[in-house]
């Protein structure tokens, strides 16, 4: 089975060393995501909306509401548009994470935006989050008439080097990515391994 091409160079914030892309992202290259899928982001996605509800409730009850209420169509769980394909290109991304995970973590925050690439990889697109201390790096796959599917992984701080795919699945990424307007999308991501119930991402092109 032939290896994948490198995933990608991330980039992450000034001053910090271009992280270098893993040398695969698996074991095999395909087009279908169902195929390399992990059986713990394959459940994680099977159970999106339960995740959503739940993250948004908990940040209501925190006294949020208005918060989420002002972002849209971006946190409605149902607001997923046809054709969600990102056309290839920079988008400026901002990251809301959504009910907190464990004591000490928010129920609610908003990140500044930074920036994403999306670009070609043979059939598919490859994302990535160039800035900030938390880079998503990973492939995006065709799914069905409102979403694709993102898999890929997660970069820390000044790390120089993404994991591959399914190597450790707390770095592991899934998620589905919609589009909500005429020029905004969203990466929905379902029980993240790290500090919330949900993260979503909005992109907007830059330009």
């Amino acid at each position: 089975m032939r290896s994948w091409l490198l995933i990608a160079t991330a980039f992450c914030t000034a001053g910090c060393q271009p992280v270098e892309p893993a040398s695969g992202m698996t074991t095999r290259w395909t087009t279908a995501w169902r195929q390399v899928v992990t059986s713990d982001d394959q459940d994680r996605l099977r159970n999106w909306r339960k995740s959503f509800t739940e993250a948004l409730a908990a940040a209501g009850k925190a006294g949020h509401s208005a918060a989420i209420a002002r972002e849209g169509a971006l946190l409605e769980p149902d607001a997923a548009l046809p054709d969600p394909g990102l056309p290839n290109g920079r988008y400026r991304c901002r990251v809301i994470k959504l009910g907190a995970k464990g004591e000490g973590n928010l129920d609610y925050i908003a990140y500044p935006a930074f920036t994403c690439a999306v670009n070609q990889e043979r059939e598919l697109q490859r994302l990535r989050k160039l800035t900030g201390s938390q880079r998503y790096v990973g492939l995006l796959f065709p799914s069905d008439a409102l979403r694709h599917v993102f898999l890929g992984t997660l970069v820390l701080g000044d790390e120089p080097r993404a994991l591959q795919y399914g190597t450790d699945r707390t770095r592991d990424v899934a998620a589905f990515v919609e589009r909500v307007g005429p020029s905004r999308w969203r990466m929905v991501m379902p029980r993240p391994h790290f500090e919330s119930q949900l993260d979503v991402m909005e992109l907007v092109p830059l330009g």
